[in-house]
């Protein structure tokens, strides 16, 4: 099946207007400062701040092990296709690919994107897929960062051998610290690098602020459900499955997408929508795991490293999440005011 722009009708998921958290993945509990001494606070401090630099550290070795094997099987896109509800692509044909593209354009059009971008930022950028299709989409400069040094510069070569080296360009920084003033960018884009982020609060605090007047924010990541009326947390059995692969991808804490409509909220912002993707994104999973089992992806994954056969090991859960209902694929989007 050729994956071509089809029209699809987009529902907001309803949202709570309380500004609680109850999800535990936004609330790192901590024994108060009050009860405890100077020396106690510091060594929380400290054991925080090891647990951050220890995720960051992972994150860049994960990527930098596993993203040539990505590339190698299915190119430069390194995020989840979106498919038309109970769509059949074999695995030869190249409507996985294409898929992919049509995840930006559907990110694009749920957000309300209509006029030319002039400058944008891809907020955990991969190898530059988005970034440089959206460059020559709307012919703006983008800036993409990424916690893997590989990434940056496999990134940056490809710029470069499509001639747009002197628009787009790719290095080393921290999603959550930003190295850009305020209000610079058009568009803010984040394609499935937020559930790589442990404090979730922060890191949409980030994305305001380098989002100009007027710009949009478009968040597409991995979630957990929402919790139903009277739920605090997820049941045991769920919060295991979704712990399992955490270890895996070195991801901290999941949130839901009411989660960060909340966050988004607190910030005043403009025209908040979410919706639930996840039967746009069903075939995706198991496409890789097919890909993984042909004999040029069984050798590649043993060239690869332990990273990347992990994480192929790991791919059922992810499929058994979204079958489960655990595992949500949502966007979620808003307008900075002006």
């Amino acid at each position: 099946m050729k994956a071509t722009l089809a029209p699809f009708s987009f529902t907001s998921l309803p949202y709570r207007t309380n500004s609680s958290f109850r999800s535990p993945s936004l609330l790192l509990k901590s024994p108060s400062s009050a009860s405890l001494t100077t020396a106690a606070r510091g060594s929380v401090a400290l054991k925080a701040t090891t647990s951050t630099e220890a995720l960051r550290e992972g994150i860049a070795e994960f990527y930098n092990e596993t993203s040539g094997l990505w590339e190698e099987i299915w190119g430069d896109h390194m995020h989840h296709g979106f498919y038309d509800p109970d769509s059949s692509i074999q695995l030869s044909d190249s409507g996985h690919r294409e898929a992919q593209i049509r995840m930006i354009e559907e990110s694009l059009h749920f957000a309300g994107v209509t006029e030319r971008v002039k400058r944008l930022v891809d907020v955990g950028c991969g190898i530059g897929g988005s970034s440089r299709y959206l460059a020559s989409k709307f012919g703006a400069e983008c800036i993409g960062i990424t916690l893997s040094p590989v990434q940056a510069k496999r990134a940056n070569d490809l710029a470069a051998a499509q001639s747009l080296s002197k628009r787009v360009s790719f290095q080393v920084a921290d999603a959550l610290e930003q190295p850009f003033e305020d209000g610079k960018f058009d568009l803010v884009w984040s394609m499935e690098s937020g559930e790589h982020m442990p404090d979730k609060a922060k890191f949409v605090k980030e994305l305001v602020r380098v989002a100009a007047p007027g710009g949009r924010i478009i968040i597409v990541t991995w979630c957990h459900r929402n919790l139903s009326q009277g739920e605090e947390t997820l049941q045991p059995w769920e919060q295991n499955l979704l712990d399992r692969i955490c270890k895996t991808f070195y991801l901290p804490a999941w949130c839901s997408t009411d989660d960060y409509v909340n966050l988004l909220q607190s910030h005043s912002l403009q025209d908040i929508k979410c919706a639930d993707w996840s039967e746009n994104v069903a075939p995706f999973w198991p496409a890789v795991i097919r890909t993984a089992l042909t004999w040029n992806g069984l050798w590649s994954l043993l060239l690869s490293g332990m990273k990347s056969i992990k994480g192929a090991l790991t791919m059922p859960l992810m499929i058994k999440g979204y079958k489960k209902g655990v595992i949500k694929f949502g966007i979620i989007t808003c307008q900075k005011p002006l």
